[in-house]
């Protein structure tokens, strides 16, 4: 039997997944401009129904789109990948029964894939800041940081859910289900300060709320990282404990991949 081959080719790795972002909207009219056109019409949806319908108010001297935003951003990234990764071996079937091919890479390729969107959506937003007269500041160099986090942590949970998912189909519904519960426990659209401060101490141990209260302390709040050094370190420990007991997961399993695909 071939032996299969495990370093990863960066290159490979790069157009791989621009391949993937551009087959998933293969066939339709507007080609990839929906991955576009979606998250921004989520986002008027949600400032229609909050500043329109339900009146909110600027947020420290914020217009209410900009924190809107500041929140949504990053949450756009989180569920595309979670479902995208999880659906990963399935829609490449045809590649995990190949000997040859390294299939440790879908999940990556799909979270890198993933992640040209989520850069799009950042200048976007960095654009629109700018509209209403913020500009970019120091605060702005820590993005890279935070998208870095968000890779890993993904990456962890979709080792997770791939490697199950071949083998309990229902798992996607489940996910799906699962990923709304976390959208409304994280402060996304709803401002973190409003809840009790015993709630507080718990809602913030959610690796999610990290990834999010980051990319508002960017853009609104002006905090760096570091400042609370250390529930960073918590955060990093629960990504890293995820992504290897994600691979461990997937390693142990991948055996099994041909057989139910």
């Amino acid at each position: 039997m071939a032996k299969i081959k495990e370093e990863i080719d960066i290159p490979f790795l790069m157009q791989f997944s621009i391949d993937d972002f551009k087959n998933k909207y293969a066939g339709s009219f507007m080609g990839v401009t929906w991955a576009f056109i979606q998250p921004l019409m989520t986002i008027i949806i949600y400032w229609f129904i909050f500043q329109i319908g339900f009146k909110s108010q600027p947020v420290d001297n914020y217009p209410f789109i900009l924190w809107l935003v500041s929140g949504l951003v990053s949450w756009f990234f989180i569920s595309e990948c979670i479902t995208g990764v999880t659906s990963s071996l399935v829609e490449y079937s045809y590649l995990v029964k190949k000997v040859v091919f390294n299939i440790n890479l879908l999940p990556l390729v799909r979270v890198l894939s993933c992640l040209l969107v989520q850069i799009f959506l950042v200048v976007v937003t960095v654009v629109l800041f700018a509209i209403f007269g913020y500009f970019p500041d120091t605060y702005y160099l820590q993005l890279p940081y935070y998208m870095v986090y968000m890779v890993v942590f993904m990456l962890g949970i979709g080792y997770c859910t791939a490697a199950l998912y071949p083998f309990f189909k229902d798992l996607l519904q489940i996910v799906n289900i699962a990923m709304q519960f976390i959208f409304w426990l994280t402060p996304i659209v709803w401002d973190f300060e409003i809840m009790p401060k015993a709630v507080r101490k718990i809602l913030v141990f959610n690796p999610f709320y990290y990834i999010v209260s980051g990319y508002r302390n960017i853009f609104v709040y002006k905090e760096f990282f570091w400042n609370d050094w250390k529930m960073g370190i918590y955060y990093w420990i629960v990504a890293l404990l995820m992504l290897v007991m994600g691979r461990k997961i997937f390693k142990k399993m991948k055996i099994h991949f041909a057989d139910v695909l």
